[in-house]
């Protein structure tokens, strides 16, 4: 593993990235973290469907790369390794391909393992960065990726917790403009367009417990694509991206699903 700079894990205040691991029903959170999970249910029910239904486009997304014959993954925000991971999906259909996880949560870092188990042909690596320090991503990934050949960076779920302050936008050109030709970007994130009060009151919530929300509307997301071709079907609500490459989500279908998906290439 690359990039390691441990620390101690903050149990005080709630972590997205634990409190995304509650919502999918997994163990690595805290008291903290189900709290505050709490708190955005009572809002809003489905978010632990709209926490699937993102992991299922990453799935889905992934496979529909790995099949246009993409072979190396720069995944930055991570989160906690929730079965299958993005290697997993791709090294079933290219067992040769490269992964680089990135994240910065140290709860990350300390099951890294988890996502190092991947095909003997392929190679699997984790750094320990943050998206805000892009240049240290890149030098990271340099000692994995080959960056003659296409890369994939995906960032799923990640970009609403960057707010407009922090230069969210120029981070994602920083680190695109440092790929070749015929690379990929993969962006989901959610949005207050379809339910703007609950989600105002999600944003006071979290910020109130130190989790900065930046939940863009449809013209500020297809913004990070700006330079670059969308595919097929565009800027679409996560489910309903290629579904056809995966299973539906149970009770996606109740409504909208407040968020939004895309991947693109860089011509």
């Amino acid at each position: 593993m690359t990039g390691q700079n441990p620390v101690e894990i903050d149990t005080t205040r709630p972590h997205p990235a634990r409190m995304y691991d509650w919502y999918l029903g997994g163990k690595d959170n805290y008291p903290v973290d189900e709290a505050m999970g709490r708190q955005m249910l009572a809002l809003e029910p489905r978010v632990p469907v709209m926490a699937r239904v993102n992991r299922a486009f990453m799935q889905r997304a992934t496979r529909w790369l790995a099949g246009q014959g993409v072979r190396q993954f720069l995944d930055v925000g991570t989160g906690i390794p929730t079965e299958p991971n993005l290697h997993q999906i791709a090294q079933r259909i290219a067992p040769d391909a490269r992964v680089v996880y990135c994240d910065n949560d140290p709860i990350v870092l300390a099951h890294a393992a988890a996502l190092l188990r991947g095909t003997d042909e392929g190679v699997t690596d984790y750094l320990q960065a943050d998206v805000r320090d892009p240049d240290t991503i890149l030098e990271g990934a340099r000692k994995v990726l080959d960056f003659d050949e296409p890369i994939a960076l995906s960032l799923i779920a990640l970009l609403h917790f960057v707010p407009d302050e922090d230069g969210a936008h120029e981070l994602v050109t920083r680190l695109v403009d440092a790929l070749p030709s015929g690379s990929h970007l993969v962006i989901s994130h959610a949005t207050a367009d379809f339910t703007p009060e609950e989600s105002e009151e999600a944003s006071a919530k979290l910020k109130g417990a130190g989790v900065t929300l930046a939940l863009r509307s449809r013209e500020e997301f297809t913004r990070f694509f700006d330079g670059l071709d969308l595919v097929e079907p565009g800027v679409q609500v996560p489910h309903l991206w290629h579904p056809e490459l995966g299973d539906p989500v149970p009770g996606q279908d109740d409504g909208v699903i407040p968020g939004y998906g895309a991947v693109a290439r860089k011509p």
